[in-house]
């Protein structure tokens, strides 16, 4: 990485131009050409440094629900379960843990019925019915920014 990458990288993460030609907009910044820019995105995302470029809502300002759910996984089945849940619309992310509930996600609804659905459909797909839903009674919403 160079510092015209590290310069992608820090517009992308806390500056991305809300325009009709975003990656135009950051080649002006940068002094380099839109092609470039670009190029230099999916050689990023080759490279495993960036996974995705995506626009983050706030789903209660939206009038959605959000929850956390924790899920005791037998370690053989990790894989198979991680996959449907990574199938799942509304599951911003996924990780594995140290502990009792090894497998947690977020999830994002229109409304607590359809969260509830979701968790039962997803009981059904993995026989795995040991799952903890732990809805926010606070929120607290941290700036998460790289400076590269």
């Amino acid at each position: 990485m160079d510092e015209v990458d590290r310069g992608i990288l820090n517009i992308i993460q806390d500056e991305f131009p809300l325009n009709k030609q975003p990656f135009k907009v950051i080649a002006e910044r940068l002094g380099i050409s839109e092609k470039e820019v670009l190029q230099r995105i999916e050689q990023l995302r080759n490279t495993g440094i960036i996974k995705r470029i995506r626009a983050t809502f706030n789903p209660w300002k939206l009038n959605y629900k959000s929850t956390l759910v924790a899920i005791k996984v037998p370690e053989e089945k990790l894989k198979e379960v991680v996959d449907v849940i990574n199938e799942i619309k509304g599951v911003t992310h996924n990780y594995k843990r140290n502990h009792e509930y090894n497998l947690w996600f977020t999830l994002i609804a229109e409304d607590n019925i359809k969260i509830k659905n979701i968790l039962n459909d997803l009981k059904q797909k993995t026989k795995i019915k040991d799952m903890i839903r732990l809805d926010s009674v606070k929120t607290f919403k941290l700036k998460l920014k790289f400076a590269v």
